[in-house]
């Protein structure tokens, strides 16, 4: 091992001694200037300090550095880190729900009224309860007002008010109950007009129809508005947000209701 001298160069393995005379004075085995940065450096982890994170972001941090603001990821089932829990988008139709006040209260009075109404009178016109004609009775009516097949029509009237009155009330199927409803009141205003000798509709009691008429009115709002929350149909879509069913099936209680008396009476009852 020799040792080299401060005028002596580094000279790599096999290099001579001429071969670093072209080399300055000033020329070491580390250049002091590999320590100082380019001037268009921006600084590292080894170099430059990282600025404390101030969550709050009130204040610009020192040395003008703004961190991006952190956004909390939202809660929904299976998610990592977050609460499981109801999603608050699929809830947003029963909130809207929610916030109807009392109108599901006063959806539950109509449905109830007028399905007790149609029980009611079913089993007067059946079973001849609370003074009613009874089965004979009312098969007679209906051969009178000039229906075919009075026999069958004798049950079928008589069940069906039954039947519609029930669903009414539980709220079950509403808007075909209702639309059924709609269609036996139809007919029955039609009788009224044809019975009169005149062929006259007139409006107001004793010799008018406003109580059909009004019984028209209810089971039309009751099928374009839905049952409510209070009863067997609260979660299906006619009773949340009644629409397409609601307006077919007003258009099928109307169709039918002219169809009965035009293929099972066929009178024009306006004489």
């Amino acid at each position: 091992m020799t040792s080299h001298g401060e005028g002596s160069h580094w000279r790599r393995p096999g290099e001579t001694a001429d071969a670093g005379k072209g080399r300055p004075k000033s020329a070491r085995l580390v250049d002091p200037e590999d320590d100082m940065p380019s001037p268009t450096y921006t600084g590292d982890f080894e170099t430059t300090a990282i600025p404390a994170y101030d969550p709050s972001g009130v204040r610009p941090l020192a040395g003008g550095y703004h961190p991006l603001p952190y956004a909390a990821p939202p809660a929904g089932p299976g998610r990592v880190g977050v609460s499981v829990g109801p999603d608050a988008d699929a809830d947003e139709p029963f909130r809207a729900v929610d916030r109807r006040g009392t109108q599901d209260l006063g959806l539950l009075v109509l449905r109830l009224g007028l399905g007790v109404l149609l029980v009611a009178h079913g089993l007067r016109k059946l079973f001849g309860w609370w003074g009613g004609q009874g089965l004979s009775g009312f098969k007679n009516s209906i051969a009178e007002a000039g229906y075919q097949h009075a026999d069958i029509l004798t049950y079928a009237a008589g069940g069906g008010q039954i039947a519609a009155g029930l669903l009414l009330a539980l709220g079950l199927f509403t808007p075909v109950a209702a639309a059924g409803a709609l269609a036996y009141f139809i007919n029955a205003v039609l009788v009224g007009v044809s019975s009169n000798g005149e062929g006259r509709f007139s409006l107001f009691l004793p010799d008018g129809h406003e109580f059909h008429l009004l019984l028209i009115v209810v089971a039309v709002a009751i099928v374009l508005a839905g049952p409510g929350r209070y009863g067997l149909d609260g979660d299906r879509g006619w009773a949340r947000r009644p629409f397409i069913g609601s307006v077919v099936a007003l258009v099928l209680g109307i169709a039918g209701g002219v169809a009965m008396w035009v293929f099972l009476n066929g009178a024009n009852p306006l004489g």
